[in-house]
């Protein structure tokens, strides 16, 4: 896609913006096979035994009725948009600039921000502003602002306090968790900030995790002690007008391997206790997103990597758990993905799978650059093949817009 003038550029955000926003397993493991095929969704026919995990208050509450403003019918075309994270390099996008230009489209609904992208809050605030203002709705601008090693913004930007989720945990003190959320969200929600892509409720059964552990991501081995902090930082954002990630799911804090670089097995480590955090919070209405992970479990499916799993997003997370929310993925170009599946196979399973955003980070040195317009060509030619049907693009579409709605 190319525009010729500055006055094409307006012209086509014009006509876009009528597109107005007005609502809101139990399997015997067999070997991993590479390059999956596709096929049609497959009905769970298996699940996963939680009777004697214990869940106590943790029942899953029905969701509030809210009223809702009749949807406009927008084109295939522009729900696929909103199906779509990306990163993107720079500070000071323009006109120019392919991530305004895709936005202007509609062929990308959502961002997210890396530290390349992070000079002063000043300079955050106008991009922010600018992206915003070109799309015809609204843009999920996501960072991962988890504290301790995974912070992309810098000390100077304000927040009061940068611990890590271990040490909140270790010190188990619900205020101080309290405080770092709320001056983390604080300080997002100025900067136009409006997904912190955390917390991580991921359960420390390994302290020796190389990518979790490692580098204090999680609360605690204590699956309450997870659940209370998070729900803590949530509560937090949510003051501010800013939405939360529970990630990863089904649980990567057992994992003896790192998934940005590859295939990672956790059949023999994982327990059921790493869902009880996911429970508990779906029980309190307290996931505005949840975010898969890409560790491959064949007590859960025996053939896909929870992320392109229909077994493990739609059985588990969605009818057994009861979570209607959104889903993304973690970012497609990490290697459990990339190095196991090409592009298409990948995205059109993880659709099938259930999965309602797929991120792309553009971060990945080893990953090939993944631009939004090529992203959202490939899911069209899916569903115009009948691969994705469309009936996964108005789901995913109704629950991005409902999310969209809440802000």
């Amino acid at each position: 896609m190319t525009f010729t003038s500055r006055r094409h550029f307006l012209t086509a955000t014009a006509k876009l913006a009528a597109v107005t926003l007005l609502s809101g397993c139990q399997s015997t493991p067999t070997a991993h096979a590479q390059e999956k095929p596709f096929g049609e969704l497959i009905p769970t026919d298996s699940f996963v035994d939680l009777s004697h995990v214990d869940l106590s208050n943790t029942s899953v509450a029905a969701p509030a009725i809210v009223p809702a403003l009749p949807l406009p019918d927008p084109s295939l075309e522009s729900k696929v948009g909103q199906m779509i994270m990306v990163g993107f390099s720079g500070q000071s996008p323009d006109f120019d600039s392919a991530i305004v230009q895709e936005l202007a489209a509609g062929l990308v609904g959502n961002v997210v921000l890396f530290g390349r992208n992070i000079g002063t809050p000043k300079q955050v605030q106008a991009m922010t502003t600018t992206l915003q203002g070109v799309s015809p709705l609204p843009v999920l601008i996501g960072i991962d602002q988890e504290g301790g090693w995974v912070s992309r913004l810098p000390g100077s930007f304000g927040i009061s306090s940068n611990y890590s989720a271990q040490y909140l945990g270790e010190q188990n003190d619900l205020g101080l968790t309290a405080t770092q959320g709320n001056s983390t969200a604080t300080e997002l929600a100025k900067l136009g900030i409006n997904l912190n892509l955390a917390p991580v409720v991921d359960v420390n059964t390994n302290p020796r995790n190389p990518v979790i552990g490692r580098y204090e991501r999680s609360f605690s081995a204590d699956p309450a002690v997870v659940a209370a902090h998070a729900q803590a930082v949530i509560d937090a954002h949510r003051s501010h007008n800013v939405l939360c990630t529970l990630k990863h799911f089904p649980g990567h804090g057992s994992s003896q391997g790192d998934t940005h670089a590859g295939f990672v097995d956790v059949t023999e480590h994982w327990s059921v206790l790493e869902l009880a955090p996911y429970a508990t919070l779906i029980g309190a209405q307290a996931c505005d997103v949840i975010m898969t992970a890409h560790i491959f479990n064949a007590t859960l499916d025996p053939d896909y990597p929870s992320t392109l799993s229909h077994k493990v997003i739609t059985g588990l997370l969605r009818e057994q758990l009861g979570f209607n929310g959104v889903v993304i993925s973690d970012d497609m170009q990490m290697g459990a993905i990339a190095k196991e599946y090409d592009l298409e196979t990948a995205i059109g399973l993880a659709i099938n799978a259930g999965v309602d955003m797929i991120a792309f980070s553009n971060n990945i040195p080893f990953s090939r650059g993944a631009g939004g317009e090529q992203l959202h060509g490939i899911i069209m030619k899916l569903v115009e093949r009948g691969v994705i049907p469309h009936s996964r693009i108005e789901a995913s579409y109704r629950r991005i817009m409902a999310l969209k709605q809440r802000l």
